[in-house]
């Protein structure tokens, strides 16, 4: 769906894509994750055609991007930097006019194609207010509606849950399972790391214009080879264990092994209390530090 080869920018003497190989598949809910200033939104801004690559080749649904964008682009829907809207003008309105401004969009089906976004993205009762006196949550569903419009195959999507409470961020994690079990591919780029691990199954980090990482979720949360438990009794895990506990935190811990039954059935059988017990594996925050740990914008005193 979407493959770059070398990809590259440069903006005067800022490289901000950096030879970048992506691989995104049919069918992947794919997260494309990095620190602030890392080139996530360069790279979106490149795969639409909206920027030209100083170097490399990309192509997005078998197209050449930006050479073939005018065949590509009616089969894509976008949201880019947060939604674009005219204030003075209903959501509705700005739909269709949005609608009839791009190519391949049909008249006859708008209506329906407008109402039907709208109910995908929690703003079927929206009124005749004008978008200047929207949320910003209620902005990014707009934007969301009007990457909806034309049915597409692949959804490019940068920060879409930007604004929106806890209950709106399930809504669309919701919706966008639901498009992609229907067979719309979803290319998303985030910084919320526990959104991206509870939707996506593939995932590609960047660092300093680097793919640093690219592959799926299941392989980079694989077992750490230890072992999690709770446990009232945590002072005597750690006198029967003889060092093999890497971690402690009240009545939690971290214990080296590689068989969570085994290591129940040992401290059951000492009278070791266990309230919970459980391989440990690594969350993707634990991927994205270790591969972009040098990737911060703080800056020291």
């Amino acid at each position: 769906m979407i493959v770059t080869r070398g990809l590259t920018k440069r903006y005067g003497r800022v490289l901000a894509v950096d030879g970048v190989d992506l691989d995104v598949r049919e069918g992947d809910r794919y997260g494309f994750l990095g620190p602030n200033g890392s080139g996530k939104t360069t790279m979106v801004r490149l795969l639409l055609g909206l920027v030209y690559a100083t170097s490399g080749e990309i192509e997005v649904l078998g197209e050449r991007v930006p050479a073939r964008s005018r065949s590509v682009l009616p089969r894509i829907g976008a949201l880019v930097e947060g939604p674009a809207a005219y204030p003075h003008l209903s959501g509705r309105q700005n739909l269709a006019l949005l609608d009839a401004a791009g190519p391949g969009g049909s008249r006859r089906t708008r209506k329906s194609r407008i109402e039907d976004a709208l109910e995908q993205v929690g703003l079927s009762g929206v009124d005749r207010r004008p978008v200047r006196t929207y949320s910003l949550g209620m902005r990014q569903r707009l934007g969301l509606a009007a990457a909806l419009l034309r049915r597409p195959s692949l959804l490019i999507l940068d920060e879409p849950t930007n604004g929106l409470d806890p209950r709106g961020i399930r809504e669309i994690r919701d919706l966008l399972t639901g498009l992609n079990e229907a067979g719309t591919t979803v290319f998303l780029s985030s910084h919320l790391l526990a959104e991206v691990e509870q939707l996506c199954t593939r995932v590609g980090i960047v660092d300093r214009g680097r793919l640093v990482v690219q592959d799926d979720l299941a392989t980079l949360r694989a077992p750490t080879g230890h072992v999690e438990v709770a446990t009232p009794d945590a002072a005597r895990v750690v006198a029967m264990l003889d060092g093999r506990v890497v971690d402690r935190d009240g009545e939690r811990l971290v214990v080296r092994h590689a068989d969570p039954a085994a290591l129940n059935a040992a401290l059951v059988a000492e009278g070791i209390r266990v309230s919970a017990i459980g391989t440990r594996r690594r969350t993707l925050e634990d991927v994205v530090l270790e591969v972009t740990g040098h990737g911060s914008d703080r800056v020291a005193p």
